[in-house]
């Protein structure tokens, strides 16, 4: 009988495995072996002496091996972009609810999709906009695999055929097999040694939470990438047989001149779209429309709809060009930077395509749009892309002269660029002016001191009043930095330099973003 001290942790701890018998060379002392306490079943234990490194390699007990949550580290907490946010809530909006696809079955779906292109680092360049929601992956699904059943039904040989677990419902009981040794007798060949074509080999991804993306191994993570080339970085476990491709686009037959825009998750019907014709009488309305009534959330619904008919029917010409820019110029009125940032992109690729439009309007504005944003790198690009004849063109002479004075902190000469901005650039400099004003108050306060006057403050930074001056001073919480004299208000710049410093550290430390492509 073996002491008690010389049997394994694993052994002790089941009582219904039997202690394999050993037969100890002549030589050998064996007396015991001395074991440390274990303090508990996460850490990794280190074997003591040779004896006990021979009996567990002959004697293992995988039912109290260590469960794999302890073995793994704790996940970290992943911020999803908005994009991501969107496409949950769209998922369970009413308007999409399927009732032959169950709540559990969709958060199911939702957490697969995330967590692979999480995994696969393919979150923040997944174009969730056009994702396939959960409710469309499933049902997808279900008619593949009755397609499929339909199609090929199981004949007698192969039912009689003993049942090949998949490499994929369990990746680590396959890793076990493989690295196993000589096959017992009875078991199924190995993938390898069955005739399979690479391409049956290839294990694909795994559908449930369970067996994470991360425990595949080097050769299954390089195969799935070798599969993800061709469809930028996503790949969905279902895919249905795709469609015939049409020989051309559609033409649209719808004469409704108002529509309401909604996402498209399936091709586009003729008889949903409107043709070229009937989007010129749609335009003229939604222009009478928005000088009459100036309703911006119909206008905007409504033109979405429009440019949505337009790129379904691939109708790239001047009145799509003329369409893109109404939009934006509305969007900017109102200070949607999302959409006039989509209209903006578009033209864009409209204008290199050759498409004539009001492009050096735009250009300019693309130019005020990357000092907004502060994208020093884009804004060297769209400049560098200008020709010397368009850098001769008063829209975007001025907005290079904006960018000059505030690179060279010349406040002197860009708020009376503020004052005369050709178009509409001045809805674009409304949005950065608030910093530029809180920076050019803190280097006054610096340069001088103890007071100023507040109508030199008024002038100097383009405000229409002194009312409107001391308000900002106020709003920025200076009203004690103000004092009323007989004839004038001055401001206490000695006292009040700290305060502007921090408003101005605080104005430039983030740049709203909303809309960029």
């Amino acid at each position: 009988m073996i002491p008690v001290h010389s049997m394994s942790w694993a052994e002790s701890a089941s009582p219904s495995l039997q202690a394999p018998s050993y037969t100890y060379p002549s030589t050998m002392s064996p007396a015991y072996t001395p074991v440390s306490v274990r303090q508990g079943f996460g850490q990794a234990y280190t074997p003591q002496s040779d004896y006990y490194a021979s009996s567990t390699n002959s004697f293992n007990s995988p039912t109290m091996a260590p469960s794999s949550s302890d073995q793994q580290p704790q996940q970290q907490k992943f911020d999803w972009p908005d994009s991501v946010r969107s496409y949950v809530q769209r998922s369970f909006q009413s308007s999409n609810v399927d009732p032959s696809v169950s709540d559990t079955e969709i958060k199911a779906k939702l957490k697969e999709t995330i967590r692979y292109t999480q995994d696969c680092g393919t979150m923040y360049t997944t174009d969730w906009d056009n994702m396939p929601l959960p409710q469309v992956m499933i049902k997808t699904q279900r008619r593949q695999e009755l397609m499929q059943s339909a199609a090929a039904p199981p004949t007698v040989a192969e039912s009689d055929r003993p049942t090949t677990v998949s490499a994929s419902s369990n990746p680590k009981k396959r890793k076990s097999s493989d690295l196993s040794g000589p096959e017992p007798l009875g078991t199924t060949t190995v993938p390898w040694r069955s005739g399979k074509t690479l391409e049956d080999r290839i294990t694909k991804p795994s559908n449930t939470m369970d067996s994470p993306l991360a425990a595949k191994s080097k050769f299954q993570k390089n195969a799935e990438k070798r599969l993800r080339r061709g469809d930028g970085g996503y790949q969905s476990t279902y895919r249905s047989p795709s469609p015939p491709l049409p020989t051309g686009p559609i033409v649209g037959l719808n004469e409704n001149l108002e529509k309401r825009y909604l996402r498209l998750t399936a091709a586009p019907k003729p008889s949903d779209v409107r043709p070229e014709h009937v989007l010129h009488k749609t335009l003229d309305l939604l222009k009478k429309k928005w000088r009459k009534d100036g309703n911006y959330n119909y206008i905007c619904d409504q033109f979405k709809s429009l440019r949505q008919d337009l790129t379904v029917q691939r109708i790239k010409n001047e009145f799509t060009v003329s369409v893109y820019e109404i939009h934006a110029r509305i969007a900017l009125e109102k200070g949607d930077l999302g959409e006039y940032n989509q209209c903006q992109t578009q033209l864009r690729a409209l204008y290199r395509a050759g498409v004539k439009g009001n492009a050096i309007e735009f250009k300019a504005y693309r130019i005020l749009y990357f000092i907004h944003t502060a994208n020093r790198t884009a804004l060297n690009d769209a400049i560098a892309d200008l020709t010397a004849a368009e850098k001769e063109e008063i829209p975007i002479k001025h907005a290079l002269s904006v960018r000059s004075a505030l690179a060279l902190g010349n406040y002197h000469k860009f708020f009376q660029l503020y004052l005369d901005v050709p178009n509409m650039g001045a809805y674009l400099i409304d949005m950065f002016v608030k910093r530029e004003r809180l920076a050019a108050l803190a280097n006054m306060c610096k340069a001088f001191k103890p007071d100023l006057k507040l109508r030199y403050i008024s002038e100097e930074l383009g405000f229409e009043s002194d009312t409107e001056a001391a308000q900002f001073i106020i709003d920025h919480a200076g009203h004690d930095m103000l004092q009323e004299r007989p004839d004038h208000v001055i401001f206490l710049t000695g006292k009040a330099g700290q305060l502007f410093e921090e408003a101005r550290a605080e104005a430039f430390r983030r740049v709203d973003l909303k809309g960029q492509i």
